[in-house]
């Protein structure tokens, strides 16, 4: 609302009227607001029906003897200015979000009905275990279907996020070196890692060690053999990876790590390929962390909220953080702070409950048939996108593609257009853009994950657009470089963006 932009924020608007909005003046203040008229009111209050205040007596120095510098406006033009900018928001709810490797899916609003049931959302962290055992239950049947997902023995649903549950399950592997008296010194952490894996395992304390990919863009197991000695603490790996590569010799990679001591801790943020298909506990993941928002349709963007718990196998559950629940002989469940071996609190509360709920209600209404067909759904969806797209968008990497594909901008990059064009000239078509630039071993990356929930429709909407743009790149590459055109805001300085943000409005006097 203030004049610093200089963009009217109504849609009913034309684009020659953008950019030239008069803004007014407040009456006291001398701030100038785009939308403000001296005297406009919201609201007003009634007449005190109480004796009044000597409110400056009462504040002392925090009273305010001036008004407040805030425009004025009418109820209606505030209820509109709101309004027009949500319109301004792509949401799961207007179309797909093809992000790689973020997985963003429908949030069945089924699911945030029974998160707001009264017993379950106004349930204080507080309240003593006895008048707590439907929270207590609910926690505990997500437990036993993660494990069952899983194949491990042992959860914790502690952690906030996933890169908080990557935290938490490298204090794990920690704490379990360190009982056998070497805590070691290094993770190997592969090139086509998440970020946050080289990050987690420094902030453990552990040096980290690169692992190059081999052609397919899968573990190198001789490379792998020649890095892991008596002083590796873990392997810190992505199955499926970030280029949507199943690694198919993953039982090698255990024994390899095993023979040496080391542990296999699988970064699960890509469970939408397995769930109910395979399961990590099975071919000798030690210990991995799961995603409630991208594998289990709990919400995700915007910082949160977020849900990373946290399985491992039975040698592992003595170091898991405190609190975990027990069930006591009177069949009441209740938190056991006595665990001298824990790696301790890594959240004040125990998790985000809500999450849980929502994560919990998607489980029971799919069921294992269910689950199954979500796992197979994504899977085809990507490939139905890798196979119509293929010849238009380079491919690397020709290994079969799992949840999400991986192309290149090589192709486009011969006229001068980047995968960073090519994903804002999407949005004139109506889509959200794909993961730009990831993974890093993939020069120029276009990395698209359709999940489970899109349509054949949808799908084809998108590969329509994407087969548009690459037309437009041959023929009018200059058309898809200044991209986009159809939004309030073309093209920001994104460097500057990141350099220099600007983190609170500020008034122009």
């Amino acid at each position: 609302m203030t004049s610093e932009k200089n963009i009217h924020d109504s849609s009913t608007h034309t684009a020659a009227t953008i950019g030239k909005v008069r803004p007014h003046q407040t009456q006291n203040e001398g701030l100038v607001f785009e939308k403000s008229s001296p005297g406009k009111r919201g609201y007003k209050l009634q007449p005190l029906d109480v004796p009044a205040v000597d409110a400056a007596a009462l504040l002392g120095k925090s009273y305010r003897t001036q008004s407040a510098e805030l425009p004025e406006l009418s109820e209606i033009e505030i209820i509109r200015h709101f309004t027009r900018l949500s319109t301004w928001n792509y949401a799961i709810d207007l179309g797909m979000y093809p992000l790689g490797s973020c997985t963003m899916k429908y949030n069945p609003r089924v699911n945030e009905f029974v998160a707001r049931i009264e017993g379950l959302a106004e349930a204080h962290p507080y309240r003593p275990d006895s008048l707590s055992q439907g929270i207590l239950d609910v926690v505990e049947l997500l437990q036993r279907c993660l494990l069952e997902i899983t194949g491990m023995d042992a959860i914790t649903l502690q952690p906030a996020a996933g890169a908080h549950g990557e935290f938490t399950g490298i204090l794990l592997v920690r704490a379990w070196h360190e009982s056998q008296g070497n805590a070691r010194r290094k993770v190997l952490i592969p090139d086509s890692a998440h970020g946050t894996n080289p990050a987690t395992a420094a902030i453990c304390g552990y040096q980290v060690e690169n692992l190059k990919s081999n052609a397919l863009g899968g573990i190198d197991l001789e490379a792998l053999a020649r890095q892991v000695d008596e002083d590796t603490a873990a392997l810190m790996l992505t199955n499926p990876s970030t280029l949507g590569v199943f690694e198919n010799e993953i039982h090698k990679i255990a024994d390899i790590l095993h023979a040496k001591g080391a542990l296999l801790y699988m970064d699960g943020a890509n469970m939408n390929a397995l769930v109910g298909k395979v399961r990590p506990g099975d071919f000798g993941v030690d210990v991995m962390h799961l995603n409630l928002h991208k594998t289990f349709s709990t919400p995700h963007g915007g910082g949160g909220p977020g849900s990373g718990p946290v399985a491992c196998k039975a040698f592992l559950e003595p170091f898991l953080p405190t609190p975990v629940l027990v069930q006591g002989k009177d069949g009441a469940k209740h938190w056991n702070y006595d665990r001298p071996q824990s790696v301790g609190r890594v959240r004040a509360f125990y998790g985000n409950v809500g999450m849980f709920i929502r994560a919990l209600a998607y489980i029971l209404a799919n069921g294992p048939d269910g689950l199954r067909q979500t796992t197979e759904d994504a899977v085809l969806n990507a490939n139905y996108i890798r196979h119509k797209l293929k010849g238009l968008y380079d491919l690397p990497y020709q290994t079969p593609s799992m949840h999400e594909v991986v192309f290149s901008d090589k192709r486009q990059a011969a006229q001068g257009v980047k995968t960073g064009d090519i994903a804002k000239r999407l949005i004139d078509y109506g889509f959200h853009p794909y993961t730009v630039s990831f993974p890093l071993i993939v020069h120029g990356a276009l990395m698209i994950e359709p999940t489970e929930s899109e349509s054949v429709e949808e799908l084809n909407l998108f590969i329509d657009a994407m087969r548009a743009i690459a037309k437009e790149v041959e023929e009018t590459p200059e058309l898809v470089k200044s991209a986009p055109h159809s939004t309030r805001v073309s093209r920001l300085d994104e460097v500057q963006a990141a350099r220099k943000p600007i983190l609170r409005w500020k008034p122009a006097k």
